[in-house]
């Protein structure tokens, strides 16, 4: 007995260590699945099947950078009132979670209340371990960590001209265009976003990515030519998203997906490392979509959000975004003397709502009055106006449950 005990615990060490060894060496579940290319997605060409793997293995399509996770996953506890008898009616006609999932083409779907899980559902071959796309939800994300940037003092103001951090771009169509221009998405810079017109301005900035060819995005933008005045007219970019990125870089020193690992996703007690799209090899990440994360961990981004910036565990609170930033960037604003439903890469919703969202049906929404975060996630078969049922109307009528019934 006197040496049995020192023995077993060297025995149980090595079984951890190789446990762990394993853990780490586990294959993704989805590795192998037949995926389509890119300019399939974007063109709305692919079958079911083959959407739904290429959505879940994005990480195929071009190189990325890992956002590391950090060494504790916080836990998402289960309600005791879980989600039931929901439903809502539009125009007369009376809808449930059934119609929403199967009409809309919903792939997983979560709903968190009072920072507990009231709904959870994973469709279409997914798990809570699957990742999947974000497109333009990472618009969001990016302007967050502009948030951060400003926090940290990386950034000295929201009202700085963005030259004095991207000197690149003095004496093109962004000089005189300022950090808080690019959130708002009113450099004035022209830009066609239709996605499914292979002439426009998001497809030659797809093409660019495709060559991965460094600073080839940044090249384009820095050749388009000016519609408007900065801070008179709002026009939805992409492009515009890949400068906010570059910002990012340059203001903080760090690769953009490092700087997230660092402030949110290393801290906010993440289950598992996202990865990011790159422009080219080891280069800077695609500021308007490419990230490729779990849904629970997208929702524990949303109550980040939630929090107002604030990172909250037992031991601290760190408060990563100034104070008020989440009102203010959420909230509609006043452009050349025009409101404009959009925030700072938010969309403003009912009441104090708001949302990240991406295109074939992708949702983050938090609505902070009922304490309310919905992520979503779809397979909707084309880019835009493929919703069997209007995502607005469903999230309202989610705040309204939940209000109504005070739970």
């Amino acid at each position: 007995m006197v040496f049995f005990q020192p023995l077993k615990a060297a025995v149980l060490a090595m079984l951890l260590i190789s446990f762990a060894s394993t853990a780490a060496d586990i294959e993704y579940r989805h590795a192998h699945e037949d995926i389509g290319t890119v300019r399939q997605i974007y063109d709305g060409k692919l079958y079911p099947d083959v959407q739904v793997n290429t959505f879940r293995n994005i990480d195929r399509l071009f190189p990325t950078r890992t956002v590391e996770k950090g060494k504790a996953v916080s836990q998402l506890p289960l309600s005791k009132q879980p989600l039931q008898d929901f439903t809502y009616s539009v125009d007369g006609q009376s809808y449930d979670l059934y119609d929403v999932l199967s009409m809309n083409r919903v792939s997983g779907l979560l709903i968190i209340k009072n920072a507990e899980i009231v709904f959870e559902k994973y469709l279409l071959g997914n798990a809570p371990d699957t990742r999947w796309m974000s497109m333009s939800v990472v618009k969001s994300i990016t302007a967050t960590l502009i948030g951060a940037a400003i926090q940290d003092g990386f950034i000295r103001s929201i009202d700085d001209p963005i030259v004095n951090y991207l000197p690149r771009f003095n004496g093109t169509v962004y000089d005189g265009v300022t950090v808080k221009h690019l959130l708002q998405m009113s450099s004035g810079v022209a830009w066609n976003e239709t996605y499914t017109d292979p002439a426009s301005d998001r497809r030659r900035m797809l093409e660019a990515q495709l060559s991965q060819q460094p600073d080839a995005v940044l090249n384009l933008m820095a050749s388009l030519p000016r519609a408007a005045a900065p801070g008179t007219v709002w026009n939805y970019s992409t492009g515009e998203t890949q400068v906010a990125g570059a910002l990012v870089r340059a203001a903080t020193g760090k690769p953009v997906a490092q700087y997230l690992s660092e402030k949110i996703w290393s801290k906010l007690g993440m289950q598992a490392d996202a990865n990011w799209w790159l422009q080219s090899a080891e280069g800077l990440e695609v500021g308007g979509s490419g990230l490729s994360a779990t849904l629970r961990d997208y929702a524990r981004l949303g109550l980040f959000w939630l929090h107002d910036g604030v990172i909250k565990t037992a031991a601290h609170s760190e408060r990563v975004l100034p104070e008020g930033w989440m009102k203010t960037a959420s909230s509609r604003q006043s452009i050349g003397g025009k409101t404009v439903d959009y925030g700072y890469m938010l969309w403003p919703m009912h009441g104090n709502s708001y949302a990240a969202e991406g295109i074939f049906g992708q949702y983050l929404f938090v609505d902070p009055d009922a304490k309310l975060v919905v992520a979503m996630w779809s397979a909707q078969s084309k880019p835009l106006y493929r919703a069997g049922l209007n995502e607005y109307r469903f999230l309202q009528a989610l705040s309204e449950h939940f209000q109504k019934s005070n739970h």
